[in-house]
Formats: C-alpha cells, structure tokens, sequence
C-alpha cells in the first residue's frame, strides 16, 4: 500500500488519491504504541487565501480554531496566505492518516514506506532503530487502539517552507517479542496512553503537494 502524503487526503491507494499530508514518526515505540487515532474523517470548509481588504483571522473558519492552539493561528493565516490550496481541515484529518501508516510502517521495519514520508533525518533515526532490532532478532506485535485527539500547537512559513507541528494524544497496545517467538515486553491487552509532537514541512512553492514528517517528539 504505497502512500502519498499529500497535505490533508493522504494515502494513495491512497497513493492514487493523493495525501495532502503525511507525517511523521517517533522511535522507542517498542514497547509503548505509538499511533493513537482510529480516523474519523470529516472534510472541514477549506482554509482559502483572504482577498484584498478582508481580516486575514477570517481565514481560519470557527470550527477549525478549536483544533489550533493561539500559538499556530498566525503560522497557519501566513500558510494560508502562501498556499491558496491549503486546507486546514483536510490537513488535519490527513496527518491522522499519516500518524497511523508510519507507525505501521515502523512496526512492521518497512523502510521503503518510511523513505516516502519522511525527511532524511527522521528516516536515519527509523532505519537504526529497525536494524537494531533486526540484529536482536526483535519484532513488534503493535496495534493503535484510537486516536483521542489531535491538535495543531505551532504553525511557521518561511519562504517557501511551511511547518505544521501536531500534537497526537493515543492508546496504543504494544508487544515485543524476541527471535523465538517469545513474548519480552509489552501486553496487547493494556493500551498505553502515548503523546506525539510531530512537525510536517512543505515546499509550497516546488508545485508539489507532498508534506514530509520534519521532527517528532515526545511529551
């Protein structure tokens, strides 16, 4: 399932869809699950660019306020104002879709999916940890259980590049077991409660739509 992380749709098969964002990725999910959102996916009013003369906080619709922290507000207008096709609440809804498939990916150590999501930092730090356990003989029985929320808590553009950092609140159940089979940590029947801060980048002016998971972290 080969996935496109075009800023707010995501997932090309999902691929063949294009996502309009894909994010991201946190290491040491081994034994604590990292990806908590089963998605609800409700397409939001686009966030379009304000024309002459208006007040630029009308950009941002009133249902969509309350997924963003005050601290985001004027990071997403200046997107906004730089991306006319920028959509705050598909975007929302595809970092969800994100979340989940580098997780998986992750889990399952499918290095090719990673390379596509990510930046070339964050997929170094994915690909040590999946060799590492490989050499262990490790593998991971993980499973998102939900996503309980998701907000946007920082917002920049800096010509041309946009950030959008995330805040992923999820229970994800989480088990490793070693070369024989044997299970070494972790149980699949208690979730763990997990909190994600994951930054998505975009060139918004390369003329392609894909957004690459940039840094994550850890609350």
């Amino acid at each position: 399932m080969t996935f496109t992380i075009v800023l707010l749709a995501l997932v090309a098969a999902f691929l063949g869809l294009r996502l309009y964002s894909v994010l991201g990725k946190r290491t040491g999910h081994e034994q604590e699950p990292v990806a908590r959102r089963p998605i609800e996916t409700t397409a939001q009013p686009m966030l379009r660019q304000p024309a002459a003369g208006t007040d630029a906080a009308a950009a941002i619709p009133a249902n969509e306020i309350s997924n963003v922290d005050m601290a985001a507000q004027s990071g997403i207008k200046a997107i906004a104002n730089a991306d006319r096709s920028f959509d705050l609440g598909l975007f929302v809804e595809g970092s969800k879709t994100a979340y989940k498939m580098v997780l998986e990916a992750y889990w399952r150590g499918d290095k090719e999916a990673l390379r596509f999501l990510c930046d070339d930092d964050v997929f170094d730090s994915f690909a040590e940890a999946i060799d590492g356990r490989e050499a262990r003989g490790e593998t991971l029985a993980n499973r998102l259980v939900r996503i309980d929320e998701v907000r946007v808590v920082d917002a920049s553009y800096d010509h041309p590049m946009a950030r959008v950092t995330v805040r992923f609140d999820a229970d994800i159940a989480a088990m490793v077991k070693d070369a024989e089979g044997n299970i070494i940590g972790g149980s699949m029947t208690d979730a763990v409660e997990t909190h994600d801060i994951w930054t998505f980048m975009r060139d918004v002016k390369s003329g392609g739509r894909n957004w690459k998971l940039d840094e994550t972290d850890s609350v």
